[in-house]
């Protein structure tokens, strides 16, 4: 029998199944997955449940019900100052990696070449690969996970038709500045290119960093395509509800993509996630404070057992070194063995670079769980490596 794909059938099983999996296999506390242990508010969820009894449950449009998408354009006005036109400019997608894979459609041709920031979430490197396009990669160097100016510069030439980043930045909790940004902006104009934002965790910010969407930089506004997701917005991470704001003439390229992929979306999640787009400024403050307390849970807990915890300024996840412990392995090794011997699971951090040489005495922690669920995981390790 002829071969299928084989750039598909040379990828493994993602470490986050297998991970998973071992956690269960094992009855580990599940650090590793970046998906909350609760719903997300009532009020949303009941708004869900009441829409499927309303009688529009049939295909809504391709582009998101009206009631979504004008409370995206609203969100950017809000928040950003961002003039939006909800009906040209916004596409609603089945979640925030449809999103990432319809921008990218939507302006790559073979051969093109997308700058990628490393270490990064595990679809961005297939999905340019599967689409024909070229990755250039350019890597953040722990702990401070500074931008690096020249390298970034020398990854943008001639064929260079996008640079896709994550800010707030999973997994290293890394915030970008407004230097940096401007930086970023900079080379996306002199090189007449395009910019696709992963603004997922943009409501996940701690400790007063502040997150700026490239969007609102001078330059950016027709060039930059800005991803947001509900799931991480609302702690409802199953309901896959993304959206995309762009330029009128990349959203119908974006639209032509999600058309193809998915087509639509389910229209009862979209208007609940509208009404939880319309909730009050201290929803969204106490959304940060409350995760912000779990970090700082979790990071003197994972201290005390004598790793050493880097800094983060946003997102759900903290990383840490394992090297103080003087483990004899690397972190795939050391992941697998605190679920096996701990019952406490991690992701090493290895999992989020593509190019050779990444550094593999980190793991990634989630702290988007219950106080009580960190607290028996901190004492799993303490007692395992005999700290307690």
């Amino acid at each position: 029998m002829r071969g299928a794909n084989s750039y598909l059938g040379s990828i493994g099983t993602t470490i986050f199944t297998v991970m998973s999996a071992l956690a269960v296999e094992h009855q580990s506390i599940n650090l590793g997955q970046g998906f909350p242990d609760t719903d997300g508010p009532e009020d949303i969820v009941q708004a869900a449940a009441e829409a499927l009894k309303d009688a529009r449950n049939q295909y809504p449009p391709m582009l998101g019900v009206p009631e979504l998408r004008q409370a995206v354009a609203a969100t950017n006005k809000r928040f950003y100052n961002l003039d939006i036109d909800w009906m040209r400019e916004v596409t609603v997608t089945s979640g925030a990696t449809e999103a990432i894979t319809a921008c990218l459609m939507a302006i790559l041709d073979p051969g093109d070449e997308v700058v990628l920031i490393e270490p990064l979430y595990d679809t961005y490197v297939p999905v340019v690969r599967m689409l024909g396009a070229i990755p250039r990669i350019v890597r953040l160097a722990p702990p401070h996970w500074e931008l690096p100016h020249a390298e970034l510069a020398d990854a943008f030439g001639p064929k260079t038709k996008a640079i896709l980043f994550n800010s707030p930045m999973n997994p290293c909790g890394k915030v970008f500045t407004v230097e940096e940004l401007s930086f970023i902006a900079e080379l996306v104009v002199r090189h007449d290119t395009y910019a696709i934002c992963d603004e997922v965790y943009e409501h996940l910010t701690f400790d007063g960093a502040r997150h700026i969407p490239l969007m609102t930089l001078p330059g950016m506004r027709d060039r930059a395509m800005r991803i947001g997701s509900a799931g991480k917005t609302f702690s409802l991470t199953g309901w896959k509800i993304g959206y995309v704001t762009a330029a009128a003439n990349l959203s119908s390229l974006v639209a032509k993509a999600h058309q193809n992929l998915t087509f639509t979306t389910a229209p009862n999640l979209q208007r609940a996630v509208a009404l939880g787009l319309a909730k009050d400024d201290g929803y969204f403050a106490s959304l940060a404070a409350n995760l912000q307390a779990r970090r700082d849970q979790l990071i003197a807990g994972l201290a005390l057992v004598g790793l050493s915890v880097l800094p983060t300024q946003g997102t759900c996840f903290i990383t840490a070194d394992f090297a103080p412990l003087d483990f004899a392995g690397d972190d795939v090794t050391f992941c697998r063995h605190i679920t096996e011997q701990a019952g406490v699971t991690a992701i090493p951090v290895s999992a989020f670079y593509d190019a050779p040489g990444a550094p593999r005495h980190y793991a990634r922690f989630a702290f988007c769980k219950r106080q009580e669920v960190l607290e028996e995981a901190i004492g799993r390790l303490h007692r395992h490596f005999g700290t307690a």
